[in-house]
């Protein structure tokens, strides 16, 4: 099952005996543990009905032994696993999952773990009888759209330039989001819409030096402006960590290399190719123009030895000193 399916079932009161919820992102597993922790039950009934137990300080046994008891006072009770990676063998639950318990909601949450084996018994039992989810990080081009996707949830309308600049500050980090988003919808309550200004004052991004800007700047060949930029990041580590500003500024080299093999040249079609809203279609157009392909490969070589010297291999550097190396080399490629 996705993500929503789950979600959607559980808000609908549609619930499941087993959830075995697995992957390296752990963003979705939180969430569904979560709603299940605080909406399946009243506040009456976990008292008696709700368990939390840690992979590490339990067995299989035990766990099988708290899913067979029987609710009090209740319809259900819930029994969540945290941390079930360390449960080993998980094989061992197939004894449970061939007859569960009806009135149970098991959850079992699986963290840093890429790949189960699905050819196992417990597993084909748990997909028969219940939820199974891999939760898997969304890909790069997938990330504005769920940014838009998440503040569509908060009841919030994010301008392009707005979901670009939470994703390009943020990142691939889902729960961030999430909790950025939280605090926007508190601060925007009585906004329609939500535009960049709203996004830098509120997510505390400074307006002037910022990963966008300082794309923007490369972009448009604008060596001072991106010199600024990056001087400012220097001096504030904290605004924006060098090791995420170099893949960012990766990304962006690599959108545009992709539009330069783009076959179909609408701006549709290049917003597809590259993975952005068609509003920004013309600037990466215009970033083009100034960076062909020979021009890229050389700039993707730079980037990796900039990030090899931010993690300080092959001597020590300062962030300021990596960052006036990398634009001189961009801007004079």
């Amino acid at each position: 099952m996705t993500y929503n399916e789950i979600l959607n079932d559980l808000k609908n009161k549609i619930y499941k005996p087993v959830y075995l919820l697995y992957g390296e992102e752990s963003y979705f597993i939180d969430k569904i543990t979560d709603y299940i922790s605080e909406n399946v039950l009243t506040e009456a009934e976990k008292a008696f009905n709700q368990v939390v137990i840690y992979g590490k300080d339990t067995d299989v046994t035990s766990v099988i032994q708290a899913a067979r008891r029987f609710p009090m006072m209740s319809n259900h009770q819930v029994v969540i696993v945290k941390e079930a990676q360390h449960l080993k063998p998980l094989s061992e639950l197939d004894v449970y999952f061939e007859n569960p318990l009806k009135s149970t909601i098991l959850v079992l949450a699986i963290k840093e773990t890429q790949k189960l084996d699905k050819r196992t018994k417990a597993i084909k039992l748990a997909e028969k009888i219940g939820a199974v989810l891999e939760s898997k990080k969304p890909y790069e081009n997938e990330m504005i759209k769920w940014v838009s996707t998440l503040a569509n949830s908060y009841g919030l309308t994010l301008t392009p330039g707005a979901q670009r600049l939470m994703y390009e500050y943020i990142g691939a980090d889902l729960s961030r989001l999430d909790s950025e988003m939280k605090k926007l919808k508190t601060a925007s309550a009585d906004k329609s819409q939500v535009n960049e200004e709203d996004v830098s004052k509120n997510i505390g991004i400074n307006r002037e030096f910022n990963i966008f800007e300082l794309q923007k700047a490369i972009g448009t060949k604008k060596a001072l402006a991106a010199y600024q930029i990056t001087d400012y990041f220097a001096k504030n580590p904290k605004s924006t960590y060098i090791g995420l500003a170099i893949k960012q500024i990766y990304d962006y080299f690599t959108r545009i290399l992709k539009l330069h093999y783009a076959t179909d040249k609408s701006k549709n079609g290049l917003a597809a190719a590259i993975g952005v809203n068609p509003f920004f279609v013309d600037e990466y157009k215009t970033a083009a123009s100034y960076y062909p392909v020979a021009k890229i490969l050389r700039i993707v070589s730079f980037l990796r030895e900039a990030d090899i010297k931010s993690k300080g291999m092959g001597g020590t550097y300062t962030d300021g000193d990596i960052y006036k190396e990398l634009i001189y080399k961009i801007m004079h490629v």
